[in-house]
């Protein structure tokens, strides 16, 4: 068997997520069916993560196996990217060890959530429009908060198959960029709709509708329903997963 580690992007827009659905488009299965049509042999990709419908990926990477190996990487990711749909974008094919895996073997994931200041018929399909008042320096402070904590039961969907809730943040901060409110945020890993319902409370502190103690009780007390509300899937984009350098070979690091 052949390993290979699969660099792509996709606007999830037109998918319910990555994830295989029944009677429903997934990214995961038109991988999968673009590499059985091109390979010639059948192809179970399998992602560093599972985005919920409509969330995008600037960055993802995905593993599967091949009983024959690719002569010609560089020709498959080609005739990938001309057979796939417009939607998804392949940068990368990668040959790794038969024990490398794109789930698994991730440091880190980053994901950032964007928010309009002011209308942009340009923009309007990748990012949540907001523009009331909002106390910035409140919502960062709020990150700090964020930081310090391990157990994220309050921001996760209620009936998720999980083992635990604990999630290690390296980063979270607020930016702006000309008329775009950026959140970034950086774990080891993300619950079912952790992101999403993090930046709905924040937005409520933001609007001063939570104080920063309320805030810390809201995580504190393990309960999704003292949460804020989850923002639209939309603004979400996975910007970027990390990797130990020794998984790749050294002309991919």
């Amino acid at each position: 068997m052949h390993r290979y580690f699969l660099h792509l992007a996709y606007d999830g827009t037109p998918f319910n997520g990555w994830q295989i659905q029944k009677n429903a488009p997934s990214v995961q299965e038109t991988l999968n069916r673009a590499l059985f049509h091109l390979c010639k042999e059948p192809i179970n990709v399998v992602g560093c993560g599972r985005t919920d419908t409509g969330v995008h990926a600037r960055n993802f990477y995905a593993h599967f196996d091949t009983i024959t190996a690719i002569i010609n990487p560089t020709l498959l990711v080609e005739n990938l990217n001309n057979y796939l749909p417009k939607g998804i974008l392949i940068y990368d094919l990668i040959n790794v060890s038969q024990d490398a895996h794109a789930r698994f073997d991730a440091i880190s994931r980053t994901y950032k959530y964007y928010i309009l200041r002011e209308k942009d018929p340009f923009n309007q399909l990748y990012a949540h429009y907001y523009r009331g008042p909002l106390n910035i320096e409140l919502m960062n402070t709020a990150c700090e908060i964020l930081i310090q904590h391990r157990d994220f039961t309050s921001f996760s969907k209620v009936k998720t198959d999980v083992k635990t809730f604990i999630c290690e943040i390296s980063e979270a901060k607020w930016t702006s960029e000309g008329n775009q409110l950026i959140f970034q945020i950086s774990a080891d890993r993300f619950l079912r709709n952790m992101v999403r319902a993090i930046v709905g409370t924040m937005l409520d502190i933001g609007k001063e509708k939570f104080s920063i103690s309320d805030f810390n009780k809201i995580i504190e007390s393990k309960n999704r329903s003292n949460a804020g509300y989850s923002v639209p899937a939309k603004g979400l984009f996975l910007e970027n997963i990390s990797y130990p350098s020794s998984l790749f070979p050294p002309e991919k690091q």
